[in-house]
């Protein structure tokens, strides 16, 4: 079941994997085809290079051929003129031409005649009479066919003329070596053989073969010495490993055509197995819930698509993973390892449990998992199947709930906390106002008495100084918890502001937190609604003093030491500015829409009602509210007001007044 939901798995996501192997069956042919022209190539290559040296190596021998015939006639010409430099001092008889050492050299090497003749071209001497010499070489003067050439020289009126043999000449001024390689003749501009090294001419069976033919020049003007290959290379389409490499490639294309049809056979079974994987793929794909199947070792061998989306992490980085895993929380690697270790031993609650995993992207998940074995075909236990259901939504949901349900109970608390505190400050309002009567009295007694102890009526100065103080904060405070609409008017923004600090003043010199004040000289009024404004404040400066002490890891109440500013600028021609900013640890790229939202705090024991009222209170003035980085290093909160305007606010009460009118008729 395991090995058919795997394969299920990796048919369905190739699709182009399959038609790439319905074409394999080519891959052997066109590999015989490339290997194939490859040979063809280095042959003709080959081929192309052989020739090439052979042509430069028949040009070579041609050239040093000719060059060597040429300088056995310049010897032969020099000892011409060793003879005719003798003839000024011999006879002019054939006897003494004949007996002339030179002669009888020549005769024995190349020569076949010499003739002496006058001015007039008359026959003086001339040797050998018909026949050659007795002591010359039958062979060497009759053997092979061709014509004589002669050469010429003159000795003052008279002229020696020696006939030679060029077959001689190319016996004897040829190497061997180049005999037994190249057929060598001697021919005129006419084609015509003048002399061969053969008894029967190869002009005729020359015919495609490779030939060379140089001038000889020199003292033999107009005669050619051709070299012509005895052995005619084939061509290399018809040497044997071109056919080994033709019959290889048949071999090729009848086993491929066997390949062909045993793919097509497996591809028509593979099709049909394909639709089936893709039927159980669809099905599982579809299922909200993840499913895992690990083996015995807890190694990771299939997973669908639900659990992938729930983890964040693809099939290809799951598959083949061994404990601990990447979705695991990272703080609590040893716990889930133990549990681990239970499930696979068979320890699992058959009514599943619930456990804390980690998204890629670092959010965590609640999860409940069902594990159940995993049976083979033969009925054996191979592993474990896994189902897997996302709750955190319902866990989130039932955590907001309780949230909600503490923080109602909470303002609960703090509705009756309200009102007890302003019944006490009504109360206390009457003993403060009878202490400052008698503080008044006694001092009037006094003086009109001449009393002179001028500490006494300092003291009761003082005295009466900060009675009036303690009510006027009693006043405030009650006007704080009183229920009104905002009434809304000319009012300083910095001295709210100021009123604001006075009231936290006790909480703030506890945490040694200092206020700094930023304002311009003049500073216009804003229209608002100055209890409301209080308020606002307050709750700003309370969460950056509950900040700065959070964010160092002590109570609120504890001694931790930090800045707020306060400042307060003209942002437009019609609206004030005033930032809130603190040296705490900020907002960590958190917006001002999430810090406001209802219910949403980043202290364990807050309710998530503060920021989102002061922007109410803030939007309701025409203001808006606005969160960010503060040059401080922490946190800033700003808000603008509008500025003052008579006979705005004049058409806006006269406005009110009219919806008042409207909704009493109604």
């Amino acid at each position: 079941m395991l090995a058919t939901q795997i394969i299920s798995a990796n048919i369905a996501s190739a699709p182009a994997m399959g038609r790439a192997r319905r074409s394999l069956w080519l891959l052997p042919l066109l590999a015989s085809v490339v290997f194939v022209v490859g040979v063809l190539a280095w042959a003709y290559s080959a081929d192309r290079f052989d020739r090439e040296e052979r042509r430069a190596t028949l040009i070579t021998d041609a050239l040093s051929s000719e060059a060597q015939l040429r300088a056995r006639l310049d010897i032969e010409y020099a000892h011409l003129e060793d003879l005719g430099r003798s003839l000024k001092k011999m006879p002019r008889t054939r006897s003494a031409l004949g007996s002339n050492i030179d002669v009888t050299d020549g005769l024995r090497r190349l020569w076949l005649s010499v003739t002496w003749l006058d001015s007039n071209n008359r026959i003086i001497a001339h040797v050998p009479d018909q026949m050659p010499l007795a002591s010359l070489q039958v062979g060497d003067i009759a053997d092979g066919p061709g014509l004589s050439s002669h050469l010429t020289i003159n000795v003052g009126d008279d002229k020696l003329v020696v006939r030679y043999s060029p077959t001689l000449l190319l016996r004897k001024g040829i190497p061997w070596w180049l005999t037994r390689k190249y057929d060598l003749q001697l021919v005129d501009s006419s084609e015509q053989i003048i002399a061969s090294l053969d008894e029967t001419p190869l002009r005729l069976d020359s015919v495609g073969r490779e030939s060379y033919k140089v001038v000889v020049g020199g003292n033999m003007p107009g005669a050619y010495l051709e070299l012509t290959l005895r052995e005619t290379p084939k061509p290399f389409w018809r040497t044997l490993p071109i056919v080994l490499i033709c019959g290889f490639l048949l071999l090729m294309l009848v086993a491929t055509t066997l390949l062909r049809r045993q793919v097509r056979q497996i591809s028509r079974a593979e099709g049909a197995w394909r639709t089936e994987a893709a039927w159980r793929q669809a099905m599982e794909d579809s299922a909200l819930v993840g499913l895992r199947a690990r083996d015995a070792q807890g190694r990771i061998l299939y997973v669908n698509r639900t659990f992938c989306d729930m983890v964040g992490l693809p099939p290809e980085r799951l598959i083949g993973l061994m404990p601990p895993m990447p979705y695991w929380p990272p703080d609590a690697i040893d716990e889930v390892m133990l549990r681990n270790q239970r499930n696979l031993a068979g320890n699992a609650p058959r009514e599943g449990y619930e456990a804390l995993w980690c998204h890629q992207d670092g959010r965590r998940l609640n999860v409940m998992v069902f594990e159940s074995p995993l049976i083979d075909a033969y009925g054996q236990q191979t592993g474990w199947m896994g189902s897997i259901i996302d709750i955190t939504a319902r866990k989130q949901l039932e955590e907001r709930e309780r949230h909600q349900a503490e923080a109602m109970a909470y303002q609960s608390r703090l509705t009756t906390l309200g009102e007890v505190a302003s019944a006490l400050a009504h109360q206390l309002n009457q003993p403060l106002t009878a202490i400052m009567g008698y503080n008044m009295g006694m001092q009037r007694m006094l003086t009109d008495a001449g009393y002179g102890n001028q500490a006494v009526i300092n003291a009761l100065k003082q005295q009466g100084d900060q009675a009036a103080e303690a009510g006027k904060i009693v006043k405030r405070i009650r006007e704080f918890l009183t229920r009104r609409a905002p009434q809304r008017e000319s009012s300083d923004l910095m001295l709210i502001a100021r009123r604001a600090v006075e009231l936290v003043q006790r909480d703030l010199s506890k945490q040694h937190i200092q206020v700094q004040w930023a304002e311009p000289a003049h500073l216009p009024m804003v229209c608002a609604d100055p209890i409301l404004m209080e308020q606002v404040l307050i709750n700003l400066i309370r969460n950056a003093a509950d900040a700065m002490s959070h964010g160092q890891g002590h109570a609120p109440e504890e001694s931790v030491g930090g800045t707020i500013r306060i400042t307060a600028s003209r942002s437009s021609e019609r609206f004030v500015r005033m930032d809130v900013e603190d040296n705490g640890p900020g907002l960590n790229g958190r917006a001002v829409e999430q810090l406001s939202a209802p219910f949403y705090s980043t202290k364990a024991d807050g309710m998530g009602m503060g920021l989102a009222i002061c922007r109410s209170v803030i939007e309701v003035h025409h203001g808006g509210m606005d969160a960010g980085e503060s040059n401080l290093g922490g946190a800033r909160f700003s808000f603008t007001l509008p500025v003052f305007d008579a006979q705005l606010q004049e058409d806006s009460l006269a406005a009110e007044d009219a919806r008042a009118s409207l909704e009493a008729m109604l």
